[in-house]
């Protein structure tokens, strides 16, 4: 992330220092990605897809839970008949219990889990077929700089309308024009 930061510097740094003729015949367009995700049918369809596998796992996730929550009610009912090895025992099963619930989330939820590898495989391919658009819209509209400016991303603050490249890029991957 830093690296990312890093790079974006030195490229508003080259831009602000260019030999005026350069820079006057600079054109730069922006282009809001996430808003190219969320209309674009391929990429709402894996989505959907994703959505669905994340939902299957939650589903899941709060069944091991209320399963957690019934035993332990039903130990602390028991819990002052109970001989003391029985109570512990009890207690280790509670404990492993939780721990499965636990290590279930972070295989199907952590950064490294099945659903962020899914995410991955699932839309890599559509992201590259962004990108590419994004390149071949560039080198037609003679773009020298394509930045990004969505929610998540405000390297760009400010940019005149005339400029967003993101309707564009919408319907050309629409019209699978790749």
């Amino acid at each position: 992330m830093q690296i990312f930061k890093s790079i974006q510097m030195l490229i508003l740094i080259g831009i602000f220092i260019m030999p005026v003729g350069f820079a006057q015949s600079l054109k730069i367009g922006f282009v809001n990605s996430a808003k190219i995700l969320q209309d674009y049918p391929e990429a709402i369809e894996a989505n959907k897809k994703l959505d669905a596998i994340g939902k299957q796992w939650q589903s899941e996730l709060e069944r091991l839970s209320k399963d957690l929550q019934q035993r332990y009610e039903d130990f602390q009912k028991k819990e002052p008949l109970l001989k003391e090895e029985e109570k512990r025992i009890q207690r280790e099963e509670l404990i492993a219990l939780e721990q499965k619930g636990y290590q279930f989330r972070q295989d199907k939820f952590g950064n490294d889990g099945e659903l962020a590898i899914a995410t991955d495989s699932i839309l890599r391919p559509i992201k590259l077929k962004v990108m590419k658009v994004i390149e071949e819209i560039a080198k037609e509209q003679k773009i020298q700089f394509m930045f990004d400016r969505n929610e998540q991303i405000m390297f760009l603050l400010y940019g005149e309308p005339k400029y967003d490249y993101t309707n564009l890029v919408i319907d050309r991957l629409k019209r699978g024009k790749i």
